[in-house]
Order: structure tokens, then sequence, then C-alpha cells
């Protein structure tokens, strides 16, 4: 992630940050003080793994703590910082609910716009030779035991295109893809959805971070709403309790006022569909499961304004671990399974999978994204204990 991040922040200096990069940082909150320990040992752990030194602050002086830059990315922490006294975090994030216990910033992430960064790559490519041809592959011919071409369809005309070399970069289709090479890929996929949400009373700041509430809830229903909950298998569920993990940050220019509201609690495995399922419950749930963290935000459930709800499908391996490198059959590759961290680690697991397509000298991290780890025994045995911790 540190080498992506490093190529992310390369192509801001190159094109003048045309890609709208940020440091705000993703904050970690809770409102459980028993969590606290659980919370630092996880913050030590991926500091060790080098993700930059960990700040407590135990203190109200805002001396150490550095607030995050409303736009940019340049000349900010690295590491994390871990509030822990009460006075210090309302300075900072007023608003939050005074029962926050807890609030660590990771400092060397934020967002950027994805949609930019695609098209200075795809100009780039442009300049470099590549040409785009859009179409369907309907298939992938392997001969002599190697890749030598695909088919595409375009029009409703199926055309071959000879290649010693086809990438399966389809994203939710990733499997669907891998059978066309009789490939099964240890891949599934998640719905996420995303709510647009115009915050016209000013709830939360601009300058805010990516705001992500750690524990879990049980929301608050009065006798009418549990009695239509109840009606259904479906929403009987909504009545219990419900994961951690509903976060919301600022989206658009700094002078707007949209929130991105986004909460995880369906992530069933599923096949991807597309028009995108609807969930008339979502945007409701997701600001329920908010209230929690951000109070202000409860004055909007007496009205809901009109939202704007989007998504897609994250792709999952089972440890949620990327797939960048070689398939069984040579000639043929696979970029994917960037489940929740795809944008930030989408440079480094491109430059990977080019240097296998190319043969360069791979970097040491490379045996840990490659599906050949699949077949050590020792590694099935790990994945056998995994424990997935602060994934989004």
């Amino acid at each position: 992630m540190n080498r992506s991040i490093d190529l992310l922040e390369q192509v801001a200096r190159e094109s003048g940050n045309r890609i709208q990069m940020n440091r705000r940082g993703y904050a970690y909150i809770s409102g459980e003080a028993q969590r606290i320990p659980e919370i630092a040992a996880l913050a030590e752990s991926t500091s060790a793994m080098g993700a930059g030194p960990l700040r407590v602050h135990e203190r109200a002086s805002t001396a150490a703590y550095h607030p995050p830059a409303l736009e940019g990315y340049q000349d900010q922490p690295g590491g994390a910082d871990l509030l822990l006294e009460p006075r210090l975090i309302q300075q900072h994030f007023p608003y939050l609910s005074p029962d926050v216990k807890a609030v660590l910033l990771a400092r060397r992430c934020g967002w950027f716009s994805g949609q930019q960064l695609g098209m200075y790559l795809l100009e780039s490519a442009r300049e470099h030779g590549a040409r785009l041809v859009q179409g369907r592959v309907e298939g992938v011919q392997v001969n002599g035991g190697r890749v030598t071409g695909v088919e595409i369809e375009r029009d409703g005309i199926r055309q071959p295109v000879r290649c010693s070399a086809f990438v399966n970069a389809a994203g939710p289709y990733l499997r669907q893809v891998g059978r066309l090479m009789e490939l099964d890929l240890p891949v599934f996929c998640e719905l996420h959805l995303k709510v647009f949400f115009p915050d016209s009373r000013g709830v939360v700041r601009r300058e805010a971070p990516m705001l992500i509430w750690e524990d879990s809830q049980q929301l608050e229903w009065n006798a009418e709403e549990q009695e239509y909950l109840g009606e259904s298998e479906e929403t009987r569920r909504l009545l219990g309790k419900l994961p951690g993990g509903a976060h919301t940050r600022p989206e658009g220019a700094a002078q707007g006022n949209n929130l991105l509201l986004l909460w995880p609690y369906h992530t069933a495995p599923v096949e991807p569909v597309y028009p995108l399922p609807e969930d008339p419950l979502y945007p409701e749930m997701t600001l329920r499961g908010l209230v929690r963290m951000i109070p202000g935000l409860g004055k909007y459930l007496e009205r809901l304004p009109r939202v704007t709800v989007d998504g897609g499908y994250y792709t999952k391996t089972a440890e949620n671990r990327l797939l960048s490198g070689p398939l069984p059959i040579p000639g043929a590759y696979v970029l994917g399974a960037l489940s929740g961290y795809g944008l930030m680690g989408s440079m480094a697991a491109a430059e990977l999978l080019a240097l296998h397509l190319t043969g360069g000298s791979l970097p040491d991290y490379a045996p840990a994204f490659s599906l050949e780890r699949y077949l050590d025994p020792g590694y099935q045995d790990r994945l056998s204990r995994w424990v997935d911790a602060a994934q989004l």
C-alpha cells in the first residue's frame, strides 16, 4: 500500500494534482472504553508493518497533534494519531458524540478522483501507443497449452484478436471470465451501496476525514416500525445487533455540502447483477447507523431529504488479499479482488502485474498476491484461522 500511495503521489505531482488527492485520513471511532486496548494494539501492529509511528494523545494539549489539511497531500504526517482525551476529541471533532472514547486517525490516506485518475492513465497509455477497443470478451483462445487470442463481440459481430497475453481484470466478473479458460478463481462478491446526501444543516465540517464507527449497535425502532420489519426474514435481522463500519465523509468541493454515507451491514456473498438490486431502506438505515457517532445527523430523520443511491460490488478473496500475477495457463494473468481498497491499492497492484508481464524484477511482496499462495498448506492453515479487522 505504501508503494501504491507513492505512485499516486507521483501522478499528483506530474499532473498538478489533477486527481484532487487529499490526505484527510481515516478516523476509526469508538464509544466503548473497553475497546481502547484492542484499537491501540491494532494500530501498533499496523505501525510495525510499515505504516509509520503511532502517536498517543492522552492529554488535552494539542501541541503534539496536527489536524489534517483541507486540501492537498504534501507536508502531512504519516503513521497514526490515537486521541483518548475527551476535550481534545471535541476540540477537533465537535460534531462527534461526547460519548466517543477513542479516535484513531490513520494519516497516510484520504481520497481522490478515481475518474480523473482513470482518464489520466488512459491518456498516458494512448500517448505510448495503446489502443482502446470497446467490446465484450466472449472467448479466450488457448492453443498448444497457452493463450493465443480472444474473441470480442462488437455490435453483435464476433471478431478474433490475436494476442500472446490476456489479463483478466473483470472486477465483479472475475470468476465468470476465469471460466472462459476453465479456471475457477477463489473469489466472491458483496453488494456495497452508498448514499450521496446533502448536509444542508452543515452538521459535518468540510475538513473532516473519513469517519468510521467501529462499534456494533442495535438500532432503536418504535412499535410500528418493529412490526413492519418483523414481517419478513430479510428485514427481521435489522431488529437485532448490526455490525460496525458505518462511515461517512465530505464529498465534492470544499464549498459544497454533500456527504457520502455507507454502512456494509449486508455483506452476504451474491452474484453480480446490473442494474444493482434496490434496497429502499438503505438510506434511512445508513443514516440511523451514523447517528450514534454524529448525533446532529438525527435531525434529518424527521424528514429524509432527497438522496442518491449508488454503489457496486466488492470482489474478494477469503482473506481479502488481492490477486495480481500469472494464472496456470501460460499467457493468462489476473488482476482483481481489491475489495474495499481498490483505488488506493490499484497503482502498485498494476505495477506488480506489469512486472510479471514484462519479466521485470519482482518485489519481495509478490508471492503474497499470487494465486499460487493457495497451494501452500501452511498458508491454507493460517487462512482457516483468519480474523478480519478494520475492513470497510
